[in-house]
């Protein structure tokens, strides 16, 4: 069927998501990447860059929840993105100078971490706002199919970038795009009207009434701690796969971003198919089925080689995980948009990316612990398997009632 747009603010928010999602391509582990090439850091240093950035930026963004919700969203979007842009092109001023650090490292992270949990719940909040409820699955999976398409172009340029021009190159591009992303915001043509206080509550009622509504909401709370977990334990993986794949296993940084890069088309594939898939299947099944698939093929990841058959094996494990997750985020995060009120949106959409942010540090902070101790691969295996009961948290959710509108794919 022809493809429907969804509207030209939709259209400009896309387009703002698109080239920060891209930037963020051409960056992909930037951060760590430095870390390991610039200032020689090894597994427990490059662990706890990747812990304690979201562990502490989670930190700052508590008081962000009740802050966005009560503002018009697009100002909150424009300056996180600002912020952001900021914050990242310290690095390479700092590399130009000889004087970058591990803690500038760690702060520039911390930053980012809490400006994103804001622009996240921001941008939430906004697509309530800009799509009619029955497009709001086409309009995440969009959005899923644009992150993993740039995940696939943009870490083999940023690797062939930083191998050409230096470890800053893709922290650079990084920077660029969120100020481009602001831009695309600022031009969406929008009277936003500032939300209105239903009744004051204290300060620490408004900053928990997100985690309230998340763990009183039965469906909810049981994808949350799913979530939590999943996301958790797949992240610890990345720095551990940077060390074992960079320093161990001798892979020059364009295999390293290939060996992400190649597997997100399939992300492609999955993101495009998913509103077919839940008019066929029904929500329901996909959530079981396909969020069962997510967590089955990550220890793979420990039995990874040198050389083009190691290469081969990240790729094939990555692009299992890949599908899977690209079927099933656009579900999770339509079903979740469904379920939250909107005059709380943006405190519960902050908590969710919180707890994600604080379970992902501390996750990544026992990875680096272990990996320290065993190595590592052992480390990598450890967690392959930890996540394997995961699945035993999903939910049987009820299917839509409300027939999904393939047209606007």
């Amino acid at each position: 069927m022809a493809r429907r747009s969804l509207g030209a603010r939709f259209g400009w928010l896309w387009a703002a998501y698109a080239v920060s999602a891209y930037g963020s391509g051409l960056g992909f582990g930037a951060l760590p990447l430095i870390a390991v090439l610039a200032l020689h850091a090894g597994p427990g240093q490059v662990a706890a860059l990747s812990a304690m950035g979201p562990a502490v930026g989670a930190l700052i963004a508590l008081p962000l929840g009740p802050w966005v919700e009560f503002r018009r969203k697009r100002p909150v979007m424009i300056a996180m993105d600002v912020a952001r842009f900021a914050a990242m092109m310290t690095v390479p001023i700092a590399y130009a100078l000889g004087r970058l650090s591990f803690a500038q490292l760690l702060t520039v992270s911390a930053f980012v971490a809490a400006a994103k949990i804001a622009f996240g719940a921001a941008s939430g909040a906004y697509l309530k706002t800009v799509v009619r409820p029955e497009d709001l699955l086409v309009a995440n999976a969009r959005f899923e199919s644009t992150n993993w398409s740039s995940i696939a172009v943009g870490p083999p340029l940023g690797g062939a970038a930083v191998g050409l021009f230096g470890p800053v190159t893709s922290i650079v591009a990084d920077a660029l795009s969120y100020l481009l992303s602001a831009l695309g915001i600022a031009a969406i043509r929008d009277r936003e009207e500032p939300p209105v206080r239903a009744a004051r509550r204290t300060g620490l009622g408004e900053l928990l009434d997100g985690w309230r509504y998340l763990l009183s909401h039965p469906g909810l709370r049981a994808l949350y701690a799913n979530q939590l977990l999943v996301g958790g334990l797949i992240m610890a993986t990345e720095p551990l796969l940077a060390v074992l794949l960079l320093r161990q296993l001798g892979f020059a940084p364009w295999q390293y971003g290939l060996a992400f890069a190649a597997p997100c088309l399939g992300g492609l594939v999955g993101s495009r198919l998913a509103p077919r898939v839940v008019a066929r299947y029904g929500r329901r099944r996909v959530v079981r089925v396909v969020g069962t698939l997510r967590a089955v093929w990550l220890v793979g990841l420990a039995f990874v080689g040198p050389g083009p058959a190691g290469l081969a094996t990240v790729i094939a494990v990555e692009l299992a995980i890949i599908v899977s997750m690209s079927l099933y985020n656009p579900v999770l995060a339509t079903y979740r948009l469904e379920e939250i009120p909107k005059e709380r949106a943006a405190r519960t959409l902050s908590a969710w990316s919180i707890g994600s942010s604080a379970a992902i540090a501390l996750l990544t902070a026992l990875g680096g612990v272990l990996a320290d101790v065993t190595g590592p691969r052992t480390a990598i295996a450890v967690v392959g398997l930890l996540v394997l009961g995961t699945p035993l948290l999903l939910p049987k959710l009820q299917d839509q009632s409300r027939p999904v509108c393939l047209s606007a794919r």
